[in-house]
């Protein structure tokens, strides 16, 4: 049975993603004889589950690659309203060094303007620390991992018990062979 697809699963080509197949239950395309034999009915069950399971598989893909894209472009425009922002930022301080230059000398001023500057960098630069101080290995999935790993490996056998060296028969260890 090939996928199939109907109008009602098609998605936008906008996504990039074709249609969703899915299983058709109508009474067209079920068989037309009614003495199938149990060996029959499984191979079409089967492949219906098979279908209904790629269709599901396909749709929550499709879905995701759609979120995906919606999250990508929300992230494109936040990054160029911050670099808008960060470039305005600029304007902003040196109108506080022109305004404050109304009161103070025009070097102190903007040496006022710069030491702000300065202590909300390091401000920032302070939280940005504590937080990357507290981030730890995943100690969960490092050891999920590794039982994963114990658990894929293949057993040995236990180690074959070897007869008993009779007198004479094998050489000492240590001893060179003869």
């Amino acid at each position: 049975m090939s996928p199939v697809s109907s109008p009602k699963h098609q998605l936008n080509d906008n996504d990039g993603v074709g249609s969703v197949p899915y299983l058709p239950l109508s009474e067209a395309t079920a068989s037309s004889d009614g003495d199938q034999s149990i060996g029959t009915l499984v191979r079409d069950a089967t492949q219906h589950l098979s279908t209904l399971v790629r269709a599901e598989v396909e749709l929550a893909k499709s879905e995701l690659v759609g979120e995906v894209k919606k999250g990508l472009k929300g992230t494109v425009f936040l990054t160029v309203a911050l670099v808008i922002a960060l470039y305005s930022s600029f304007f902003f301080f040196f109108f506080l060094g022109e305004l404050l230059s109304e009161w103070l000398w025009r070097w102190a001023a903007f040496g006022i303007v710069f030491l702000l500057m300065l202590a909300v960098a390091a401000l920032f630069g302070l939280l940005a620390w504590r937080k990357i101080r507290k981030v730890r290995a995943p100690e969960r999935t490092i050891s999920s991992v590794r039982e994963t790993a114990a658990a894929l490996k293949p057993r040995r056998p236990a180690e074959e018990t070897l007869p008993e060296p009779r007198a004479g028969t094998y050489p000492a260890p240590g001893t060179p062979h003869r």
